[in-house]
């Protein structure tokens, strides 16, 4: 009887450490889905894998989840926009 006990108990513990590792690892996705980051998917992504390599990538992912991007996507575009009328104006005149 004490046998099956203890396997009930270390089952039990066994699924609350897989729980766990669950909620740990989803922390600097939510974060970043939370804050609208428009890298939130990279994120989590990071931090999944982070949990392989001994909880580094998962620090790494929860300091780029508390990051804003220095360039919004907005203005990247704009950027890229204006280069290439500059690039097509070179080329017209040359």
């Amino acid at each position: 009887m004490l046998e099956i006990f203890a396997l009930v108990v270390l089952g039990v513990l066994a699924l609350v450490g897989v729980w766990l590792i669950v909620v740990i690892g989803n922390v600097p996705g939510n974060i970043a889905r939370a804050a609208e980051h428009p890298q939130a998917d990279a994120i989590s992504m990071l931090a999944w894998i982070g949990l392989l390599t001994l909880g580094l990538g998962w620090l790494v992912a929860l300091v780029w989840a508390k990051t804003k991007p220095v360039f919004s996507s907005a203005a990247l575009e704009n950027r890229v926009a204006d280069l290439e009328a500059r690039l097509q104006q070179r080329e017209e005149g040359a």
